[in-house]
């Protein structure tokens, strides 16, 4: 009996390497889902909502490196994954969507809708699959662009055609055996010149590490390129904890900056970036280092970006290998400067705090720095943890310490909200080890809660933290900065560990502070998945809300 199309496609899929599949099925995909299932070694996730099954693979793919899998339906189970594309196509992810399509052969169907337009206006890349002839082409094309651009492909497949017989014999190549040589671009001997003339002229050098930075694993070479040109050194938010240790590392540069750093970026007189883009987060728009010569070491760098003029000198190069080679160049010429780095200094930046103000707190609620701080000397610096965005995401990022970079999962690349939960059981499926900690938000939860019951049916020992203020808080500080009544965005704080116990998990209320290393222990001997409803004041303002928003100095 001749194989059908379906399952060919299914065959392909693994020959790409994939092991899991993230999907909610219907009538467009579910054959082919069933396909995957039966495929020795395949993990198939079956989800409660199409969007958490692309926000799912997105958090596999960042845990892990390779592409992301997931699978929606047709019509409004395509319709549903627009912001998880965007968010994917932003933070350079590389996915594969298989998306059913409505048949080709009907005269009317439901659910039919272009779904090109759709995909390309989120930054993805759409492939319709034809014919038999190019099926397994276009699979190959799809996981090729994706590794090779990092960005989501959708991959359209008609019901009716994946249903018929597959006339051929299914001799399949993987995209890898065409992907190139991984490399790591080297900068022009003569911009690396210049830069170095530069630095030695530079009193006051910092250097921003990014993304790029991370991927490279640039790590030791930028600290060797540091350290004699006496650089303090700090990160973009997706870089959070490169530098992790070093005496001379601020932490996040931008608008999750601390009053203390912000000082010294304001002293700056040379500000180098390896591997990151300089938006206006990362830069506060170009106010963060007012007096600085600035140079961008990308492999795409951009004058132009956000509205911004992103640097003086720009040089396309991997970070990697363009701190080796301005190292390098620097020994070659002698070049040796103090710069920052004395006793004095170190000892002020170990001293540094994210956020000294006080404020009053209401009877049965906890300061969310607190309770942050509690959480981060609870949980184990070999967990991954994922942060979803909102108002306590500032807190967050920076309270948080002691962690390698690729441990933070950041899933705030489009400022969506309720992609929290989905990306950390992404995390979850990857990891396998039970060392996996969501900070979610009370509002970002509730968009997608009732993945709590995917977290019990797939056994994730998910610890989940939620900062829970009773409503949507970045909406409540920028009420009341403005004068307005928060009214209409503060829901109350509900049960949120009971409706956790109601999906199988095990839920707890926390309305004060010095229990989480007990919580923990219990946690982990209950060999399942815990939800700590953490009660937080509503009055509390992050650092960054109150510079942007209040105009606090």
């Amino acid at each position: 009996m001749a194989a059908k199309l379906q399952d060919v496609l299914a065959q392909a899929f693994a020959a790409e390497g994939v092991d899991t599949l993230f999907t909610l099925m219907g009538d467009a995909n579910m054959y082919w889902s069933e396909a995957m299932s039966r495929l020795p070694g395949m993990q198939v996730v079956n989800v409660r909502h199409e969007h958490c099954a692309v926000a799912m693979a997105d958090g596999y793919a960042r845990a892990t490196g390779k592409v992301g899998v997931a699978s929606t339906t047709c019509g409004p189970g395509f319709t549903q994954i627009m912001t998880a594309l965007a968010i994917a196509a932003r933070a350079s992810v590389p996915l594969v969507v298989f998306a059913g399509d409505s048949p080709m052969l009907a005269s009317f169907y439901l659910q039919q809708i272009d779904m090109a337009p759709l995909a390309q206006a989120t930054g993805a890349h759409y492939i319709p699959v034809k014919s038999h002839d190019r099926a397994l082409d276009n699979v190959r094309e799809a996981f090729h662009i994706a590794a090779l651009e990092r960005r989501p492909v959708v991959l359209s497949v008609p019901m009716d055609l994946q249903k018929q017989a597959y006339p051929f014999m299914a001799d399949y190549i993987p995209s890898t055996d065409y992907l190139p040589v991984p490399q790591r671009p080297l900068p022009d001997p003569s911009l690396v010149e210049r830069l170095v003339g530069m630095i030695a002229q530079a009193e006051k050098p910092i250097i921003i590490a990014g993304r790029g930075a991370k991927l490279a694993g640039a790590r030791a070479a930028i600290e060797a390129m540091a350290e004699p040109m006496g650089a303090l050194l700090a990160t973009s938010l997706q870089a959070k904890g490169l530098f992790e240790g070093n005496p001379f590392a601020l932490d996040i540069a931008g608008a999750f900056a601390s009053d203390f750093a912000r000082e010294q970026f304001a002293e700056a007189d040379l500000v180098i970036g390896l591997g990151v883009g300089f938006g206006s987060y990362t830069t506060e728009s170009g106010y963060l280092y007012p007096n600085a010569q600035t140079v961008q070491i990308d492999i795409s760098p951009r004058g132009l970006w956000q509205g911004l003029r992103t640097a003086d000198l720009h040089i396309r190069a991997d970070a990697r290998a363009a701190a080796e080679a301005v190292t390098a160049a620097m020994q070659a010429k002698g070049v040796s400067r103090p710069g920052w780095r004395t006793p004095a200094l170190a000892a002020a930046i170990a001293a540094d705090e994210p956020d000294r103000k006080e404020f009053a707190i209401a009877p049965g609620s906890v300061d969310p720095r607190k309770a942050i701080l509690e959480l981060d000397a609870a949980i184990p610096k070999d967990w991954d943890v994922v942060i979803g965005g909102g108002h306590y995401f500032g807190i967050a990022m920076t309270h948080l310490r002691g962690r390698a970079a690729e441990r933070y999962h950041v899933v705030s690349d489009f400022g969506a909200i309720g992609n929290g939960l989905p990306a950390a059981i992404g995390v979850a499926a990857a990891r396998k080890d039970g060392k996996v900690l969501l900070i979610e938000g009370d509002g970002s939860l509730l968009m997608h809660i009732q993945e709590l019951e995917t977290v019990r049916r797939e056994g994730h020992r998910l610890l989940m933290a939620i900062i829970n203020d009773g409503g949507y808080g970045a909406e409540i500080h920028k009420f009341r900065a403005g004068g307005l009544d928060p009214a209409l965005v503060i829901h109350g704080r509900g049960d949120l560990a009971g409706a956790a116990t109601g999906f199988g998990v095990r839920g707890s209320t926390v309305t004060s502070l010095g229990g989480m290393g007990r919580m923990l222990a219990e946690h982990q001997a209950s060999n399942g998945a815990s939800l700590w409803d953490i009660h937080t004041d509503d009055t509390v303002v992050s650092r960054p809300y109150r510079r942007i928003h209040y105009g606090e100095a």
